[in-house]
C-alpha cells in the first residue's frame, strides 16, 4: 500500500510477544531470501536492534515537506493502530523503518517501510511483532528460524559515475577555491561508483559482511538501500535525545603503532578540527530549540573503525517538546557533517559540483515506533540497488580551505571500502 494514511485506510493490528533470546542471537540470520531487495529491513549494530520483512504499509513522498508528510503520516498510522504488545520496550508494537531522500529536489522517493514481521534485539530482550490490515487474519506468532545462507555476489564489476576520479578531484580544487574566496566554509562533496554483477545480488551478502566487518556501526536497510552508517543523526528515547557528529577523517594502515600516530595527528589536525567545529555545531543549534540541558563536550575523541578514523562527539540533550525522533532527524537535515555551511551556499555549491542525485545517500535512515521514540542515521558507507544486479554506491567528503584534491579521493576511496569489500571479497559465508 503506498498512499498517505486516510480516514478510510484500514487500521494497522500489531502484536509484540516476547521470544527466546537464543533465537535473536543472530538477527541478520532470520532474514529470508527475497526476489526483490526492498522487502529486507535491518537496523542492527553489534547484535542488536531490529530486522524486518515483507510490507503492510509503506509511505512514499518528496519535495520540501517530505519529512512532515512522513511524520504526519505515522502519527495517523499509529493513533489509529490496534495494539497488543506484551515486552513494551523501544522498538515493539508497531515500527516503521525509514529512509529520507537528502534533497527536496531528489527524484528518489522517501520512504517508510511498516514490515509484515519485525524481530528485535535488546539487551536480555528478544521479541517478534507481527503487523498486518487484514482484521480476519490475527498476526501470527510465528518464531522465525534461521534462513538459507546467501550466496555470494558473482561476477562483479565498478564503474565510475557521472564523475571520474580525476573529475571529481577538478571540483574538489573548485570547491577549495570558492572558499578561499570567501564564499563558504565548508562544503561536502560526494562521488557515485556504480556496480554490476552477472547474477542477482542477494543483500543479506552485503548486510552479514558489514555487520562482520564493521560491528560498530549500524547496518542498515530500508527500500533497496543497504549499508553500514557509523553516524548515529539523533536518537530519541523515553525523552532522552542523543546525537553522535563525525567529521574529520584519516584512513588506517593496518598498523596498530601507526594508527596510533595517525590518531593523535587526527586529533591534533586544525583541517579536521575546523571541520569537525562546523559539524557539531551545526547539530547543537539544530536541537537547541526542541531541548533543554544540552551537554556538547569541548573537545572530540577519535572513534576507531576497521578501516578509518574519525574525529567524534557526542551531544545529548532533554526533550522539551512534543517532537519525534523523525522531527527532530528534520531538524538536524542536513548538517554540515553532509553539507557544509552556510547550507544554502553550500547546497547550491554541491548541486553545481557533483553532477549527481544523491537519492537517498546521507538522507536519515533508522526507525520509528508508535510513541515517536527511535533512531535515525546517516546513511552513509551505503548502496542503493538499482536492479537485481545492479547498485550504485556512494561516499561524499568535507572539504575546507585545507584540503588538498588528492587526499580528498584518497580519503573518499576508503569509504567506498565497506561497500566495495562487502560486495567482492571472498568469505566462507557468514
Amino acid at each position: 500500500m503506498t498512499s498517505p494514511a486516510s480516514a478510510t485506510a484500514p487500521a494497522l493490528i500489531a502484536r509484540t510477544v516476547a521470544i527466546p533470546l537464543p533465537v535473536a542471537a543472530h538477527l541478520l540470520a532470520l532474514l529470508p531470501e527475497v526476489s526483490d531487495p526492498g522487502e529486507l529491513c535491518s537496523w542492527v549494530r553489534r547484535g542488536e536492534g531490529l530486522v524486518g520483512w515483507g510490507r503492510t504499509l509503506t509511505f512514499e513522498g518528496g519535495g520540501a515537506h517530505r519529512f512532515e508528510d512522513a511524520n504526519a503520516w505515522w502519527q495517523q498510522i499509529a493513533r489509529d493502530a490496534i495494539v497488543r504488545d506484551e515486552v513494551v520496550q523501544p522498538g515493539t508494537g508497531p515500527v516503521a523503518f525509514g529512509s529520507i531522500a537528502y534533497s527536496e529536489r531528489s527524484e528518489d522517493p522517501s520512504v517508510l517501510v511498516v514490515p509484515e514481521v519485525v524481530v528485535g534485539r535488546r539487551g536480555q530482550s528478544a521479541w517478534i511483532t507481527t503487523m498486518t490490515t487484514d482484521p480476519t487474519v490475527p498476526p501470527a506468532d510465528v518464531v522465525p528460524g534461521p534462513a538459507p545462507s546467501p550466496s555470494a555476489p558473482d561476477g562483479v564489476r565498478f564503474a565510475d559515475g557521472e564523475l571520474s576520479a580525476a573529475a571529481w578531484a577538478g571540483a574538489v580544487h573548485e570547491a577549495v577555491a570558492r572558499i578561499g574566496a570567501g564564499e563558504l566554509d565548508k562544503v561536502v562533496l560526494a562521488r557515485a561508483l556504480d556496480v554490476d554483477a552477472d547474477a542477482a545480488i542477494d543483500p543479506r551478502w552485503i548486510l552479514g559482511r558489514l555487520a562482520e566487518d564493521y560491528d560498530t556501526t549500524w547496518v542498515f536497510a530500508v527500500a533497496g538501500l543497504v549499508g553500514a552508517t557509523p553516524e548515529m543523526l539523533v536518537r530519541l528515547e523515553r525523552g532522552l535525545v542523543t546525537s553522535r557528529v563525525l567529521a574529520g577523517t584519516i584512513r588506517r594502515t593496518g598498523d596498530d603503532g601507526h594508527d596510533l600516530a595517525l590518531a593523535g595527528s587526527l586529533a591534533r589536525s586544525s583541517k579536521d578540527l575546523e571541520e569537525h567545529e562546523y559539524a557539531v555545531r551545526s547539530v547543537a543549534d539544530a536541537l537547541a530549540p526542541h531541548t533543554s540541558s544540552m551537554n556538547v563536550p569541548e573537545a572530540p575523541f577519535v572513534l576507531h573503525l576497521s578501516n578509518v578514523m574519525h574525529l567524534a562527539t557526542d551531544v545529548a540533550g532533554v526533550a522539551q517538546d512534543n517532537s519525534t525522533s523523525l522531527t527532530l532527524a528534520a531538524s538536524l537535515h542536513p548538517s554540515a557533517a553532509v553539507c557544509g555551511t552556510p547550507t544554502p551556499v553550500a547546497d547550491a555549491v554541491i548541486s553545481e559540483l557533483e553532477h549527481l542525485d544523491r537519492g537517498r545517500y546521507a538522507g536519515p535512515v533508522g526507525w520509528m515506533d508508535a510513541s515517536g521514540d527511535g533512531e535515525w542515521g546517516i546513511a552513509l558507507r551505503c548502496g542503493r540497488f538499482t536492479g537485481p544486479t545492479s547498485l550504485r554506491l556512494f561516499a561524499g567528503c568535507g572539504i575546507v580551505a585545507g584540503s588538498i584534491a588528492e587526499d580528498e579521493v584518497a580519503e573518499s576511496d576508503a569509504k567506498l571500502l565497506p561497500m566495495r569489500d562487502a560486495l567482492t571479497a571472498d568469505h566462507p559465508g557468514r
